[in-house]
Formats: C-alpha cells, sequence, structure tokens
C-alpha cells in the first residue's frame, strides 16, 4: 500500500504541470462538458500506460538518443503547431453550452487527446522530465512490484484528471459561448507557444550532434 501511495503521488505530480493534454482537457471540457474533457485524458492515459511499459523496457534509452530527439522535437513542434491553428481556427465551432444537444462524439475527444498525448516533442519531453525518475524506480522494483507501480502512477494521473474536469465544469456553467471561444482560443496561442518550445529544444539538440 506504502508503494501504491507513493506512486499515485508520482503519478499526480506528472500530471499537475500544465502540458499539452491538459490544455486540451480543459479546451474541450469548456467547449462540451466534463465527460468529453476527461475522455481526452482517458486518450493522453493509454498513451501514458504505454510509456510506462516501454520506459520498464528500456524506451528511455532509445529516445535519449541525440539524432531521435532531433527528428521527434522538429517533429513535435509542427504537429503542435497546427493543432494550435486548428484550435484557433475553428474556437466558435462545436460549442455546446449546459442543457444544448453536443455535436462533437466522445471517441473525436479521445483520438484528440491520444494524438496529443502521441505528439513525438510531447514523447521526448514526458520521458525527459519524468524518464530519469520512472526508470530508477523500476530499477528497485522486480516483477511483481512493477504492476503496483504502474497502476498508481496512472491512478495518481486520473485522480489528477477527475480533480481538473470537475473544476472546469463547474466553471463551464458561469460561461456563455463567447467566453468559452475567446479560452479555446488562448488554448490555442498556448498550444502554438509549446510549439515554439519544442521548436528551440529542436535547435538546441541539432547543435549539440552538428
Amino acid at each position: 500500500m506504502a508503494l501504491f501511495i507513493t506512486y499515485v503521488l508520482l503519478g499526480f505530480s506528472i500530471a499537475l504541470p500544465v502540458g499539452t493534454i491538459t490544455v486540451e482537457m480543459t479546451k474541450q471540457g469548456l467547449k462540451n462538458g466534463f465527460m468529453h474533457g476527461w475522455i481526452v485524458g482517458l486518450g493522453g492515459m493509454t498513451v501514458d500506460l504505454f510509456l510506462i511499459i516501454g520506459l520498464y523496457f528500456g524506451l528511455a534509452s532509445v529516445l535519449s538518443l541525440p539524432v531521435v530527439q532531433v527528428i521527434m522535437w522538429l517533429v513535435g513542434a509542427i504537429f503542435l503547431c497546427y493543432v494550435g491553428y486548428d484550435s484557433i481556427k475553428n474556437a466558435d465551432h462545436d460549442i455546446a453550452l449546459e442543457g444544448e444537444k453536443k455535436t462533437k462524439s466522445l471517441f473525436s475527444s479521445y483520438k484528440n487527446g491520444l494524438l496529443v498525448a502521441v505528439s513525438p516533442g510531447n514523447l521526448v519531453f514526458w520521458v525527459s522530465v519524468f524518464g530519469t525518475v520512472l526508470a530508477s524506480s523500476f530499477d528497485r522494483s522486480n516483477t511483481s512490484q512493477f504492476l503496483i507501480v504502474g497502476l498508481g502512477i496512472l491512478f495518481g494521473i486520473l485522480v489528477h484528471d477527475l480533480g481538473l474536469m470537475t473544476l472546469v465544469a463547474t466553471t463551464r456553467k458561469a460561461m456563455n459561448r463567447t467566453a468559452i471561444k475567446w479560452v479555446t482560443i488562448c488554448a490555442g496561442v498556448v498550444l502554438i507557444g509549446f510549439s515554439v518550445y519544442f521548436l528551440y529544444e529542436f535547435m538546441v539538440s541539432l547543435q549539440k550532434i552538428l
């Protein structure tokens, strides 16, 4: 139980910093309600699950290769720039206020979370920030403890997502269509900001291998 709680806290800490998934969850939660925002988080958690397993089996060493990082930072920058631009362009689309029928499907929201989480730049960012901690923790865990460790991390992320969506759903009730539209535009700007950061990391990584 102590091991499980430790990794629940670690999972919560992983999810706490504002990242691309948090931005997408907030955007979809405001536009379409609690379930759509949470489903985005589940899409992100699907990728998290495969990353945790991959890190355990040595994925971190592959993603830490300079050449791999250069490519992934660049692709990630382009991908997030596109997602941010699309968010701004369609800011006034698919907005369903409280009590209105939703036009966006839950599967579409899940797909959004999956695509944002699997962004190459996001993978490198995730591994670079938390990979070392996770890898060292897994090294100290035997095979039977790996399930507890993995479930603890995912449960911590789930707690964060539910808390965030509860806050967003409560805030949404006091917002009109125009306010949600401008928050969506701001979310797009933030995603483009992440793409600029990834582009910076690409240039730094490129200089290191030249």
